[in-house]
């Protein structure tokens, strides 16, 4: 279970973050600069690649609360030839489809990003 504010995120297991890594099993605050993520480009191959290796056949990325973030379309093609179910959106609709599927069952993973 997730909920969500400005600039917090609160993962239930994690604690609270700024922005959240989760995959099945786990998950942590996401740190931009392991992999240099940007707002534009934005989320790149780089920054889902730990999600599928953690066996993640769903991914949520969110774009920020003000859709700021962007998505690299490197990044949607990486997870579609992998046959990766993905949704992109702003992030509260990001968190409410990331809580409906993991409550599914579903082996969901997202990338959260708190503010803008």
């Amino acid at each position: 279970m997730l909920s969500l504010a400005w600039g917090e995120i609160e993962v239930e297991g994690v604690g609270r973050v700024k922005d959240a890594a989760l995959h099945p099993g786990g998950g942590g605050a996401w740190d931009w600069n392991t992999t240099g993520t940007r707002h534009s480009p934005g989320i790149q191959p780089a920054d889902v690649e730990p999600l599928l290796a953690a066996g993640a056949t769903s991914v949520v990325l969110s774009r920020g609360q003000q859709l700021v973030l962007q998505v690299m379309p490197e990044t949607e093609a990486y997870l579609a030839e992998r046959g990766v179910d993905v949704h992109i959106a702003e992030t509260r609709e990001a968190v409410r489809v990331y809580n409906l599927l993991a409550d599914a069952g579903v082996r969901v993973a997202a990338l959260l990003h708190s503010t803008c």
